[in-house]
């Protein structure tokens, strides 16, 4: 075990850059250091505006059990929460991406170390490496995937990302906690500014040390430790470019090539984005058509059947709010016209004090079908039975005959070809 076999010689040849070393590593971990525990706190906070502890009917990780500690009533103020949440959660993990991939670049060679265990602290730092290390291309990967709309791994999105993300933030506080003196000595060792000066040609490797990463027999450099940190530099910038505009709207929005949502949505007062479109989830012309009604029905019993014609005579309110979702894009504040939901809950006998409500969409497949909004959410006067739009009425594809919009809420919440309003008690499972 003292003497590593042929084949492990041999792999370790592989690895000849002379920009390894325990200091650019360690610059890469501190970047990582930073920008991981603001993506786990933004991913935790869009779980949260889930509402899940409200019901069943929004909980996506109904066995979460103690890893929902953290979870409260989601406020409807500031109407933008939301969205600058979900923006710097999806922007930000896609600008770590380089960041990511030039990290594990940098440590390959540990994965051929000799002999592979040393001891108990050495295997449990393996260990955590292991869930560390397939816990972020996890992370990183599905988080991608989910902003692309392209759900090719088995499961739902909700609890394979949030289980995963504590089992990576687990392995990360392991990891730190058993490296954070080597990245300190190594931080220390070599000067930034003296590095970022040094060209190509006078760049050395690092000297031998105990880290494994190294390599006894560099090659010649063919590129600066600056050179590198601004190819990943330039890289995390690319993708922000390209990226960034699907949340920050306006010009932007143009350079959002990587978004799905980032082409032009069209003209008019219907003219900005969508997630799905009614013909996706089945919705029929006969579902949204004259023969359309919204059912009300209150905890005491009482309901009443509107028709569109009727919802127009109600009062009606206006507010300006947008549509963010949880792949990262939102729209700017649109201008929805329509009855507070306040309003409707006392018709059925809740004008003191509305409480939540379970809104159920004509839509015939999809998810988000079934939310249950809180009384917060209802009693806010800007939450909305929207009927209009920028001064017309809505599109089919924006939820034409009446859709509900919520300051602050996801985009899902914000349910589509709204059919039902519960109000108070109602069969969550049916």
């Amino acid at each position: 075990m003292s003497h590593p076999p042929r084949t492990h010689r041999d792999r370790r040849a592989l690895w000849r850059s002379p920009l390894r070393g325990p200091w650019l590593t360690s610059v890469l971990g501190l970047i990582l250091l930073f920008g991981l525990p603001v993506l786990f706190v933004t991913g935790l906070l869009s779980y949260a505006a889930y509402n899940p502890d409200l019901s069943p009917v929004n909980d996506q990780t109904p066995d979460k059990g103690l890893l929902g500690f953290y979870l409260f009533t989601w406020p409807t103020n500031p109407s933008w929460l939301y969205r600058v949440n979900q923006g710097v959660h999806v922007t930000l993990g896609i600008v770590l991406v380089p960041v990511l991939l030039a990290k594990l670049w940098s440590v390959i060679p540990k994965l051929f170390i000799w002999p592979p265990v040393r001891s108990v602290g050495h295997a449990l730092e393996r260990l955590s490496l292991l869930a560390l290390v397939g816990g972020g291309l996890f992370e990183f990967a599905t988080g991608v995937l989910n902003v692309q709309l392209d759900y090719i791994f088995p499961g739902s999105f909700y609890p394979l990302h949030f289980y995963g993300a504590w089992i990576f933030m687990a392995a990360l506080v392991v990891h730190v906690a058993l490296r954070i003196p080597v990245m300190v000595r190594a931080l220390r060792s070599r000067d930034l500014r003296a590095e970022l000066r040094t060209r190509a040609s006078d760049t050395k490797p690092e000297p031998p040390d105990e880290t494994g990463l190294v390599s006894p027999q560099p090659a010649a450099p063919t590129m600066s430790r600056r050179g590198a940190l601004a190819m990943v530099g330039t890289g995390s910038f690319a993708l922000l470019v390209v990226t960034a505009g699907q949340s920050i709207g306006g010009p932007l929005r143009e350079t959002a090539v990587l978004a799905p949502h980032g082409r032009n949505p069209g003209s008019g007062p219907n003219g900005f984005q969508i997630n799905k479109t009614a013909m996706a989830v089945g919705v029929r012309a006969r579902d949204i058509g004259p023969d359309w009604r919204l059912v009300v029905r209150g905890a005491t019993g009482r309901e009443t059947v509107l028709t569109r014609e009727r919802l127009l005579r109600l009062p009606r309110h206006g507010a300006a709010l947008p549509i963010a979702c949880v792949e990262g894009w939102s729209t700017s504040d649109q201008r929805w016209d329509g009855v507070r939901l306040a309003d409707l809950a006392a018709l059925v006998g809740h004008a003191d004090r509305p409480p939540r409500v379970l809104v159920e969409s004509v839509q015939r497949h999809g998810s988000f079908r079934r939310v249950v909004l809180s009384d917060v959410q209802v009693r806010d006067p800007r939450s909305l039975l929207a009927l209009r739009v920028n001064g017309a009425d809505l599109s089919p594809d924006h939820g034409y005959p009446a859709r509900v919009i919520v300051p602050g809420a996801p985009g899902v919440h914000n349910t589509k070809w709204v059919g039902r309003l519960t109000f108070g008690n109602f069969e969550e499972g049916a």
